[in-house]
Formats: structure tokens, C-alpha cells, sequence
């Protein structure tokens, strides 16, 4: 009777919102969920209920009960996560539960799953994301009133508890990869050629920010399949200038360098990764195919 039961749940939670969620298949042919859905679809459906519940009621909650209902009655949070990505699987649960544990409304959390395919890369089929600043995932952006004051990225600065206590009470922690987010807000905010005239104090910021070459390397792909090529190649820029002594930043910048037409500045970019990778097989290749470009 009890599997019956679920059964028809899971059916009627799959035709309810059938007509209103979109889905794509990855490269391997996975099935995953793109844009604007309510949670209770990760709740029923057999393809994410699995890891949702797991990760939900594994979820250990302090045993005295927080007391910071109040402060977040009026917060709206927007959660940007892929059913494709490790942590969403693993924070996005355990924020419901703490959400539901503290007595707030659900109605006040909404749901944005991206693509994670080279051509749309971290990106929404309605943009839902553009203005958010949105590189990695998990993210969870506490709004009032419409606007952003604080946010947690990809994972908890300190644990999940405090980090939401530390919002409530108004003394929010910095967020995770506080390079990719001053210079994802830089360039929102101002023009690239004042970013461009103002790059030795960028790139001083950054060095104070940025902790590994992966944290712009990410953020530089996030701004190229969003078409935004400008702002990706001063990120990449940006990366060779920190991680001097990284091949992959050179291999990035190369690429997009190539990607704007810039084929024997691309060339200079893969000669660097060659010079630290004696061996590299793709700055071979790279360099081989953009000679002939040229030529041509």
C-alpha cells in the first residue's frame, strides 16, 4: 500500500510540473534540470530524490533551537545550483532543512538550476542569472527587498549554521573566492577600459583575494560561453599575471585569445605554456594549427 502510495505521489508531483520545468542531457546523456523549479521536484522525482533525502536528513542540526526566525521572515534567497554539481547536491538539502527548522516559508526560496555544457555554460534558459554575478555553484544570494546583502558561494565559509546566523544577525562573513567576486562585480559596475587603465590596482586587489589560478579560470569560461569574450579575456589576463609559473593560464588566455582573432598573440600565450611544459602536447598543436591560420 505504501509503495502504491508513493508511487501515485511521484507521478502526480512528475505531470504537476511537467509543462513548466525545463530539462537538457549533458554530453554523456544525463537527464538534468535548467532554470526555475520548485524544490518539491527534487524531493519526488526519482532522478534527484535519492541524493536530496540522503543528504536532508543527514544533515545534523544544533539541538538548541536558533532563534533568528525573525531576522529573516522578509529574506528572499535565491539558490542558483546544478543537479550535475557535487555541493549542490550536498549544501542545497541541508539549507532546506535548516530553512524548514527554522520555521520560515519555503515561498521565499527560489530555485535556479544551470547548464553545465560548454556552449552555455553556467547560464539559465531565461538568463535568470545575468546581473547576479554567478560563477560557481552552489550559490545562495539573501535578498531584501529585491537587493543582495549577503550571499554564500559554493560552500560555507565557516559551517551552514553559523554562516546563516552570521547573516541574520547582520555580520555575513566574506564570501567564498572573493577575487572571482570582486572582479565578476568590477565588471558590472565599470567599463573595461577603465578596468584595462586601472590594471596594476586590480591586479594588486586580486593578489590579496585570489588564492589558486582554478578561482579566475572558472570565472574566465563563465564570462566566455556567456559571450561576454571582452570582460573573459582581461580575467585570463588577469591569471597570468598571478600565477605566473601555471600553464593552464597561459592555455586559457591562448584559447581566447584565438577565439577574438588574435592568432599570433595566441601563439606568444601557448610559446609560455611550452616554456614551463616543455611537453605539452595540446600548446603544440594549438601553435601548429594557428601558424597555418595565419599563412593562410
Amino acid at each position: 500500500m505504501k509503495s502504491t502510495l508513493l508511487l501515485v505521489l511521484c507521478t502526480y508531483f512528475t505531470y504537476s510540473y511537467s509543462q513548466d520545468i525545463n530539462f537538457y542531457k549533458n554530453a554523456k546523456g544525463d537527464t538534468h534540470l535548467c532554470g526555475e523549479f520548485p524544490v518539491s521536484y527534487l524531493e519526488h522525482d526519482s532522478l534527484y530524490s535519492i541524493w536530496y533525502h540522503k543528504n536532508y536528513s543527514e544533515f545534523k542540526l544544533p539541538e538548541k533551537r536558533l532563534k533568528i526566525k525573525s531576522k529573516l521572515k522578509n529574506t528572499r534567497v535565491d539558490i542558483y545550483l546544478g543537479t550535475w554539481c557535487g555541493d549542490s547536491k550536498k549544501w542545497v538539502p541541508r539549507f532546506v532543512k535548516l530553512w524548514d527548522e527554522l520555521g520560515l516559508k519555503r515561498s521565499r526560496l527560489r530555485f535556479i538550476a544551470l547548464y553545465n555544457d560548454e556552449a552555455r555554460y553556467k547560464t539559465s534558459p531565461d538568463g535568470a542569472e545575468k546581473g547576479q554575478q554567478v560563477h560557481r555553484v552552489p550559490m545562495f544570494i539573501f535578498k531584501s527587498k529585491d537587493v543582495e546583502y549577503a550571499r554564500i558561494v559554493e560552500f560555507p565559509k565557516n559551517d551552514l549554521v553559523t554562516d546563516v546566523a552570521q547573516i541574520a544577525l547582520g555580520f555575513p562573513s566574506s564570501p567564498n573566492y572573493e577575487g572571482a567576486n570582486y572582479l565578476f562585480k568590477l565588471f558590472d559596475t565599470e567599463t573595461i577600459e577603465s578596468i584595462e587603465n586601472n590594471f596594476n590596482t586590480h591586479y594588486k586587489t586580486l593578489r590579496k583575494k585570489t588564492n589558486h589560478s582554478k578561482e579566475l579560470n572558472t570565472l574566465g569560461y563563465v564570462l566566455l560561453r556567456s559571450n561576454r569574450i571582452k570582460e573573459a579575456l582581461v580575467c585570463f589576463k588577469l591569471n597570468t599575471y598571478l600565477f605566473k609559473y601555471t600553464p593552464n593560464v597561459y592555455d586559457s588566455y591562448g584559447e581566447t585569445l584565438a577565439l577574438n582573432g588574435e592568432h599570433e598573440e595566441a601563439i606568444k600565450m601557448y610559446e609560455k605554456v611550452l616554456e614551463i611544459d616543455t611537453e605539452n602536447k595540446h600548446a603544440k598543436s594549438q601553435i601548429k594549427k594557428l601558424k597555418s591560420r595565419i599563412e593562410l
